[in-house]
C-alpha cells in the first residue's frame, strides 16, 4: 500500500496500476475510528489492481495484508456511483468519525475514452486474521 493524498479534492490511486494507494489523511487500516480508503486502478484491458471490485458483494470478506498482520473485513455494500454522485455523496461516505471500517474505491463503466462511474465497496471493523 502506497501512502496516496488528493488532488483537488479529487482522490488518485498512485501512478502504477497495480498498486493501492491509502489515502493518508483518513484512517490507518485496523483503526477503530474512521474510514480507512483505498484506492486502485481498474484497467480495462485488464491487470489494475481492482479491475474486479465491482464483482465483490455484501457478506464477502476482504484482508488487507500489513507487514505485520492481516486485518479481515466483512463487506457491507457494493455500490455503483456516477463520478459527479460520489463527489456529492463524499462527506457521508468516507466519513472518519464512528466505528473503523473500510472503504475500497475504483473507476468503472469505461465508455471507450473514459470511465463514467466508481464503484465503492464498504466493509465493516476489521480483526486480527493471522498474527505476523
Amino acid at each position: 500500500m502506497t501512502p496516496i493524498r488528493d488532488d483537488s479534492r479529487v482522490l488518485v490511486p498512485p501512478p502504477d496500476y497495480t498498486t493501492v494507494g491509502w489515502w493518508s489523511a483518513g484512517a490507518r487500516p485496523g483503526a477503530s475510528h474512521g474510514t480507512s480508503i483505498l484506492a486502485g486502478h481498474t484497467v480495462h484491458t485488464g491487470g489494475g489492481a481492482f479491475d474486479d471490485l465491482d464483482q465483490l458483494h455484501d457478506g464477502q470478506r476482504v484482508v488487507i495484508q500489513l507487514p505485520d498482520r492481516d486485518l479481515m473485513y466483512r463487506i457491507s455494500s457494493v455500490t455503483v456511483y456516477l463520478k459527479g454522485t460520489l463527489a456529492a455523496r463524499s462527506p457521508d461516505v468516507f466519513a472518519q468519525t464512528g466505528p473503523g471500517r473500510l472503504a475500497l474505491v475504483t473507476c468503472a463503466d469505461w465508455n471507450g475514452e473514459a470511465y463514467l462511474s466508481n464503484v465503492v465497496v464498504m466493509a465493516t471493523a476489521p480483526r486480527v486474521a493471522t498474527a505476523g
